[in-house]
């Protein structure tokens, strides 16, 4: 897939192609943390620089008025410490989406979607059909229209989540963002890159980090992402204030573009859970040689 639209488009990443916007901001991590969220990045009070990548989830460069998943990544700088993957590491990456849940249940039946959706839109929905019957291609169209036509009021309005979990030290936890002070939403007329734009021009923007913690494979499943971890019932403690201040459009850009953002890119305190993410491990690697990142 990213070879075939990299010929079309130009290198680029699998998925997540179209960068909306890049900024740099701040992540001051709290003081009186909880001892369970008093882990990695989290063990102690701090601030860190970030730099912010939002994108849409598509691997064309569409409009940013066709429906889709949006992306919100962090790479969280000036940290120290054994890596996920062996050796140091002196940043934390966190990849968000605007959803609770994940598209499949497993790498697989995301993986094997995406291949028959490169031959076009028709062929990704007779997959469906193919491989899960009527009523099971039906559903799965259904959940899939939902999630990408999801009402979406702009990057500064929305939450996020990291929908498969990391490690917390001994902990599962997934990695969530959410806007203080709610925000308005951005106008429908407006597009979404000139709406966080426009924001950012006339000031500050601010969001809280939480973890959402683990509490059991029937409640918090692990192993399927397209579950989501509901929120009543579950541990939710906010670690850190993410800041971006007020910026130029894009001032950042070229630097955000050229860096890698990777679920495994970080801490073994916040080693990558899960199926999803273990098959995320190789995904990520290749795209990053694709475009030679």
């Amino acid at each position: 897939m990213q070879a075939n639209r990299s010929a079309r488009f130009g290198k680029g990443r699998t998925l997540h192609r179209k960068q909306v916007l890049a900024a740099t901001g701040t992540l001051e991590v709290l003081d009186g943390l909880p001892d369970p969220a008093r882990h990695g990045l989290f063990a102690r009070p701090g601030t860190h620089r970030v730099l912010v990548r939002l994108s849409n989830g598509a691997p064309d460069l569409q409009s940013n008025r066709m429906p889709d998943i949006r992306g919100f990544a962090l790479k969280v700088l000036d940290v120290s410490g054994e890596a996920a993957l062996g050796g140091t590491t002196d940043h934390q990456d966190f990849l968000m989406i605007n959803q609770n849940r994940g598209p499949g249940a497993n790498s697989r039946e995301f993986i094997d979607f995406l291949e028959a959706l490169t031959k076009g839109q028709v062929a990704g929905i007779t997959h469906l059909f193919k491989v899960y019957g009527i009523g099971g291609g039906l559903s799965r169209l259904a959940a899939l229209m939902k999630m990408l036509h999801r009402p979406f009021r702009g990057f500064a309005a929305e939450r996020f989540d990291t929908v498969a979990p990391v490690q917390c030290g001994p902990y599962a936890v997934r990695v969530r963002l959410k806007p203080v002070g709610n925000p308005p939403p951005g106008a429908r007329s407006k597009d979404i890159a000139a709406d966080i734009r426009e924001r950012l021009a006339t000031g500050p923007l601010h969001w809280d980090l939480e973890l959402q913690f683990f509490v059991d494979e029937a409640m918090t499943p692990i192993e399927d992402s397209s579950r989501p971890w509901p929120e009543s019932d579950t541990p939710i403690v906010t670690v850190a204030r993410l800041t971006l201040q007020q910026q130029g459009a894009d001032a950042a850009a070229a630097e955000v573009e050229a860096a890698s953002f990777d679920p495994w890119g970080g801490l073994a305190a916040h080693r990558p859970l899960g199926e999803v993410m273990r098959a995320r491990k190789t995904a990520y690697h290749a795209s990053q040689k694709g475009r030679a990142a």
